[in-house]
């Protein structure tokens, strides 16, 4: 075969073999008549940083794999802590510190912590007024709230 021709067929052949590939993986995981596994899911608050969860539950992708999902907003760790520790929801979407409290009072039934879920930091600095020409110096010797409505707030000054 000439070598023109060998490049053309490994392409198609490299194509035919990724689709298949492809389309296999897209196939419906969940089989007729099976049940659907419940879970709960127990989140510290609605955020941007969770809206690929949020479109996958919309469009169905988690009963196509079988699952039954329920999203619930606890308004704080302390509650999606307290709801994992109850039973009331088998995964809490939280920063660590509910966990470590939980560890540190020596219970033996303790969340396990899956980092970097969202892979961005959902912290944001803001100011009662615009200041265009912020920089990071011009907090020294400031003092920042920080925390979220409904949750733990601790002045950290700045230095």
């Amino acid at each position: 075969m000439k070598t023109g021709r060998k490049k053309w067929f490994a392409l198609i052949a490299a194509g035919v073999l990724g689709t298949s590939v492809f389309l296999g993986g897209c196939q419906d995981k969940k089989e007729e008549g099976q049940q659907l596994t419940p879970v709960t899911l127990s989140e510290v608050a609605h955020s941007i940083f969770y809206a690929p969860q949020y479109a996958a539950y919309e469009l169905g992708y988690f009963q196509e794999e079988g699952i039954d999902l329920t999203i619930e907003n606890a308004f704080g760790a302390d509650k999606v802590m307290t709801a994992l520790i109850s039973g009331n929801a088998d995964i809490g979407f939280a920063g660590s510190e509910s966990s470590i409290y939980v560890y540190a009072e020596g219970q033996e039934d303790y969340a396990v912590n899956f980092a970097q879920l969202t892979q961005r930091a959902g912290n944001f600095l803001v100011s009662r007024t615009e200041d265009p020409d912020f920089k990071w110096d011009d907090l020294k010797g400031q003092t920042v709230l920080g925390g979220r409505a409904g949750g733990r707030h601790s002045p950290c000054p700045f230095s």
